[in-house]
């Protein structure tokens, strides 16, 4: 059967769908939606569409980067109810490292053939502004060109209350310390009806929307990323993409989009009893890399895949699903892993590219910003 035969064969409202994101036209909302609830033949024909322009964009390369976690601390008081790696200071578990402790890191990082770091911490009562422009500065003190990727947009809403003042200047003496670009994380859903129920004392959606969009204006990339199969809906991930298209349209700045499927295993969220969770089983995820790789066609490349929280093998499968970007080495982590996440802190570069070949992709190690320094 050919491929024509077989898309004659599926729901004529969903091949409109797919043929317009063929032609690279822009689907709405509504289309974004039908997307996420196929079966069957229709599914396999958002597969086909995804890995095709997947295929269109990038070539059938697949690509990764040498980086370290450093995650600072684990004291905090949002009480997020999807998180079990904050910890108030007074649990035994409880740490903050020193910056000593910290150069230590950067300088393993940097012997192992790190480009990247990537800083994130709890909302730790204890520090000072000044504490986090050190973390960067010693970064670039041991390696000016390792890339530093540090901060969530809570994180930078933290500091500019320390600091006392706006977004805009804290982010400016963020960059001039060290600052290279921002995880896209506190994102969750970025619908506030499903923030106050999982995440009741972080920023909301416009305060997100603000800090990212403000980065972007300062040349300051950030990733994007959505945490999804807890107890949103269907619909708020639309929203959620929908949002993130309509940052991007108008800045540019967003380097790549990652989808984190919530890892239920030991969070409150899973435990609460009026809020059911609406958790993803294979194909939702597969479903929502495909849409994500549609719906954010032309304005969002990079479709990163989380080998921690999805497991390698299935992070492989998802390479044919849209998904052009396997993470990181990372190293060391630790919040996936405090949620339950089965699958260990550390991937090496060698098998990184062993799991993408045997994907049927061609390997490429790149930089944060996406440019490639060597192919395989």
């Amino acid at each position: 059967m050919t491929n024509s035969q077989f898309f004659e064969q599926i729901n004529p409202k969903i091949k409109l769908i797919l043929q317009k994101a063929l032609n690279s036209e822009e689907l709405s909302s509504k289309e974004a939606l039908e997307l996420l609830n196929v079966t069957g033949k229709e599914f396999f024909a958002l597969q086909y569409v995804a890995d095709q322009i997947c295929f269109e964009k990038k070539q059938n390369i697949v690509t990764f980067v040498i980086n370290r976690n450093i995650n600072f601390t684990n004291i905090c008081y949002q009480k997020c109810k999807f998180c079990s790696f904050s910890l108030p200071a007074t649990n035994i578990d409880a740490f903050l490292l020193t910056i000593d402790q910290i150069r230590e890191k950067v300088k393993e990082a940097k012997n192992a053939g790190c480009t990247e770091v990537c800083i994130q911490g709890g909302i730790n009562p204890e520090l000072n502004f000044e504490f986090y422009l050190d973390i960067l500065k010693t970064v670039k003190e041991i390696d000016p060109n390792i890339h530093t990727h540090a901060f969530s947009p809570q994180e930078i809403f933290y500091m500019s209350k320390l600091y006392e003042n706006s977004i805009e200047v804290t982010l400016k003496e963020l960059k001039n310390a060290g600052l290279d670009s921002i995880p896209g994380t506190a994102a969750e859903i970025l619908v506030d009806n499903v923030r106050k129920i999982i995440c009741p004392n972080k920023i909301k959606t416009f305060q997100w929307k603000d800090i990212i969009t403000t980065a972007h204006r300062l040349r300051i990339p950030t990733t994007s990323t959505i945490m999804y199969g807890h107890i949103e809906k269907f619909t708020d991930r639309v929203k959620h993409l929908e949002i993130l298209r309509e940052i991007q349209r108008e800045s540019h700045g967003f380097t790549e989009f990652v989808p984190l499927p919530f890892v239920k295993e030991n969070p409150i969220l899973s435990h609460l009893e009026n809020y059911p969770l609406n958790p993803s089983y294979g194909m939702d995820d597969l479903k929502l890399f495909c849409v994500a790789r549609l719906f954010l066609n032309n304005y969002i490349d990079n479709i990163q895949c989380s080998w921690v929280k999805l497991g390698p093998n299935f992070a492989q499968v998802s390479l044919n699903y849209g998904v052009n970007d396997f993470s990181g080495t990372l190293m060391e982590e630790n919040i996936s892993k405090s949620a339950g996440a089965e699958f260990g802190e550390y991937i090496s570069p060698e098998e990184i590219v062993k799991i993408i070949s045997k994907s049927g992709k061609r390997p490429a190690q790149r930089d944060t910003l996406y440019n490639i320094i060597k192919y395989y």
